[in-house]
């Protein structure tokens, strides 16, 4: 199964575009989505995460985001343990919901795709992209928080030249119909590569 890895930069509205894959009649795996489930309903990461942050990690059964979110984001070094203790949890989700796909490829929408190496398990990588001050904007209207709490969320993440240098496609995602033609063109080449053995 050929695996698409999506990208993109908080507030990039690589949700909207994977979107549009989903249309197309693509699967879409998100990983965020996935990993915060995981969080609440697996009983092992959820020892782990108490014995990295404390018995506050959890409330009333369910992971107490805000209280997680003030140590990792002022902390490398937490976030770290943090990743290395739900990225392998949901790598292995991952694969056994690809196994489970029948589709002429599937999709995984992660944030981080390049900065965890999940980069590695896709056979093609796809990064969007939108001005700072969009991506902002949007933030700051998604989550009704504050332009410093996202600019603070942006500097845990790879900037865009960076990860563009790695992606093999970039979307820009300015004028959603614009973004929905790039899309269309994206599904293409890939069902061409695809009917010509992935060439």
């Amino acid at each position: 199964m050929i695996v698409v890895g999506i990208t993109g930069g908080i507030g990039s509205g690589k949700t909207t575009i994977a979107g549009f894959f989903k249309e197309l009649g693509i699967p879409i795996y998100i990983a965020d989505d996935e990993a915060k489930r995981l969080m609440n309903t697996s009983k092992e990461l959820q020892r782990e995460i108490i014995n990295l942050f404390g018995e506050e990690a959890y409330r009333e059964g369910l992971l107490n985001r805000p209280y997680i979110a003030s140590k990792v984001f002022n902390s490398k070094k937490m976030l770290s343990s943090l990743n290395a203790i739900v990225h392998p949890a949901v790598r292995k989700h991952f694969q056994d919901w690809v196994a489970a796909q029948n589709a002429p490829y599937v999709m995984q929408e992660a944030a981080i795709l390049f900065e965890n190496g999940g980069y590695n398990l896709c056979d093609f990588t796809i990064l969007v992209t939108a001005p700072l001050k969009e991506r902002i904007a949007r933030t700051i209207k998604r989550d009704d928080t504050t332009e410093n709490e996202v600019i603070k969320r942006m500097k845990a993440q790879w900037s865009d030249d960076r990860k563009a240098a790695m992606a093999d496609v970039v979307v820009e995602n300015i004028k959603l119909e614009e973004a929905k033609n790039a899309v269309s063109r994206i599904h293409t080449h890939i069902m061409v590569r695809l009917d010509k053995g992935w060439a």
